[in-house]
């Protein structure tokens, strides 16, 4: 089954906001070739969710798995992200869903952060 890995952030209107998501999603797909990975936003930038899991389903994916790029949980994280995930659901039955943690919540970011702000200190 192929699956893909979809980097979830917020969006803005300054084109230049969106480069450290396209940064992540290099490096994402020089570490692991056979994974398709995308970018989603939440509004401001396209594609969205829904329209990027479309796109995907087109491609012949069975899975994927949504990473919030969000270093806090607020409510985009807790309320929009789930109805989101709920019309993808629904739009593509078929489709394995998977929705990791907000990636701030995430221990190994947290210690690679502080490490790499020690070490500009």
């Amino acid at each position: 089954m192929k699956r893909a890995v979809v980097l979830f952030g917020h969006g803005s209107r300054d084109p230049q906001w969106r480069e450290p998501m396209d940064a992540l999603a290099a490096r994402l797909r020089q570490r692991a070739p056979a994974v398709e990975v995308f970018c989603a936003f939440l509004e401001l930038q396209a594609p969205d969710l829904p329209g990027c899991c479309d796109a995907l389903v087109a491609d012949g994916i069975g899975a994927v798995t949504i990473v919030p790029v969000f270093f806090g949980v607020g409510r985009h994280a807790r309320e929009d992200l789930p109805r989101l995930i709920d019309e993808v659901r629904q739009r593509h039955p078929g489709l394995h869903v998977q929705v990791t943690p907000a990636v701030g919540e995430w221990d190994e970011l947290l210690d690679g952060l502080a490490e790499a702000i020690l070490k500009r200190s």
